[in-house]
């Protein structure tokens, strides 16, 4: 098993790509804390894990508040003596409510900016302080980026692209700011995803075939198809990888 003894924290654990990358750890042998803040989703996600034969614990962490984000951190060094790995994959989509930059009101912006970039930001800040005490062994952090942050596939998500944006920014000032304390620092990027964030469209089969019809593959991605992802950034298969955009998107930043 490659993680075998590994510490992480999976932000965002209680369902879909969370909850099959923590799954995915797990079974590579980390040691995990489930992150979320749906108290009954995370642990449920607590409960697959140990039932495979897994160790993890739940902590309830909103992402945008920093005392919260500290407390999960510490709760990772109280019960399994520090972090090596963190996935940072809790982000919100508010679909219909973000729109275009003249119609979006400001208590929206500062939502979605408040989770998808300063959530990163602060389990990275967090996260690096923990990782600089691991004896030069450094660790991994991965950040959930979107294609949003990229191309304009989403046109009426201003706030969500823009926090999309900036994750990929963030990503690859601290991976040239920390890669010779060994931590290293990547994003990847999901295309259209098969899970709970975007229920509110692919419930309509009319949307649903236009998001599958964006990627070349055709067709929504899978949660699990992520977490595998996620498991070799993790890994020392991936020791030489820091500032990397990774693609998993079916092909749609490609066209």
């Amino acid at each position: 098993m490659r993680l075998q003894e590994k510490r992480a924290i999976v932000t965002g654990a209680g369902m879909g790509m969370g909850r099959a990358a923590a799954l995915r750890l797990a079974q590579e042998g980390a040691r995990v804390v489930v992150a979320d803040i749906n108290e009954t989703a995370g642990n449920e996600t607590v409960e697959a894990i140990r039932a495979a034969g897994g160790d993890a614990i739940f902590v309830h962490a909103d992402v945008a508040q920093a005392a919260q984000v500290e407390a999960m951190v510490a709760a990772a060094e109280r019960a399994y003596g520090g972090l090596d790995i963190i996935f940072n994959n809790a982000a919100i989509q508010l679909i219909g409510v973000d729109t275009r930059a003249h119609e979006l009101e400001e208590a929206i912006w500062d939502r979605i900016q408040s989770v998808n970039l300063k959530g990163v930001w602060l389990c990275m800040k967090y996260a690096i302080t923990a990782m600089l005490k691991n004896d030069g062994r450094g660790g991994s952090i991965i950040n959930n980026a979107s294609p949003t942050g990229l191309v304009g596939c989403a046109p009426y998500d201003t706030a969500y692209s823009s926090a999309k944006a900036g994750v990929y920014g963030l990503t690859r000032a601290a991976a040239a700011a920390y890669a010779k304390e060994g931590i290293r620092i990547n994003a990847i990027v999901p295309g259209p995803m098969d899970t709970p964030l975007i229920t509110k469209i692919t419930s309509d089969p009319q949307a649903r075939a236009a998001l599958e019809q964006l990627t070349p593959m055709g067709r929504l991605g899978k949660a699990d198809e992520i977490a595998g992802l996620v498991a070799f950034l993790a890994s020392d298969d991936a020791a030489y990888c820091t500032g990397g955009i990774y693609m998993a998107d079916g092909g749609l930043t490609a066209v």
